[in-house]
């Protein structure tokens, strides 16, 4: 089965530059549960959203296609690491209580995975799937040549399936009664430096780059040092993920 692996050639500055996840996410995740024995991060990254649920379970499985995002997780004493495709997990039948998926599910072959949910879910079990789109800058001329770079510049090496992540998953298969979620969002202070940090991360700028041989970002940072923080590039700026959640119950 082919593994769409885009992260792994930069998995050092994927784990450093991603925005963190609210608290209050994995805490109203935990209130649907039923138990509270295993749960499993699928497609974990670099272990942010496993490292969450320990607060909230006894154990945690983290599995990764890219063995290379792994090597960057904290280890952690309830966390289990493994290797291992979201399609064909290996883990035992009906023995987990909640599945998460961040950013990631929109990567997967949902017709072996939906199943591969059914499989390893308790009766009664949790799906959450999420992602986040771009961040909304904090001025309306920082916001306006961030979504130029997104929607303009890198247009034509954003895949297909990033489609499903700007539709906030409203598009995509979910064969779950869908539970009523509250709104979330991530918001963190960052730098330019920080920004273009994570700029990088992105799938699309990767391709830009592998295609012309130049980095987009360049161009992109010269112009947003003009408009940033009265040209102070050590003064944070906000910035706000709305985060888009579906999750669906198991039926018992």
């Amino acid at each position: 089965m082919a593994f769409k692996d885009y992260f792994s050639g930069h998995a050092a500055d994927y784990a450093a530059y991603r925005p963190k996840y609210p608290a209050v996410l994995f805490q109203w995740l935990s209130q649907q549960c039923l138990q509270h024995d295993l749960a499993w991060d699928c497609a974990t990254g670099n272990g942010q959203a496993a490292i969450a649920l320990t607060h909230h379970f006894q154990q945690v499985i983290a599995t990764d296609g890219s063995a290379a995002q792994l090597q960057q997780a904290p280890s952690h004493p309830q966390v289990s690491y493994q290797t291992a495709f979201a399609e064909t997990s290996g883990l035992p039948d009906t023995s987990i209580d909640l599945i998460t998926v961040a950013q990631a599910v929109h990567w997967f072959n949902l017709e072996r995975f939906y199943p591969e949910v059914k499989r390893v879910l308790k009766p009664g079990g949790i799906l959450a799937v999420w992602c986040y789109g771009r961040p909304i800058m904090p001025s309306a001329s920082l916001d306006s040549l961030l979504e130029e770079y997104y929607s303009q510049i890198l247009d034509d090496f954003w895949t297909p399936e990033r489609r499903l992540v700007e539709m906030g998953y409203q598009t995509l298969p979910f064969p779950f009664a869908d539970l009523d979620v509250p709104n979330f969002s991530m918001t963190t202070t960052w730098v330019l430096s920080d920004l273009m940090g994570y700029l990088y991360t992105w799938s699309a700028t990767q391709r830009f780059i592998a295609a012309h041989r130049v980095n987009p970002l360049e161009a992109l940072e010269k112009r947003l040092v003009d408009i940033w923080s009265d040209r102070n590039l050590e003064k944070p700026n906000p910035l706000t993920w709305p985060i888009y959640l579906r999750a669906g119950r198991l039926p018992s």
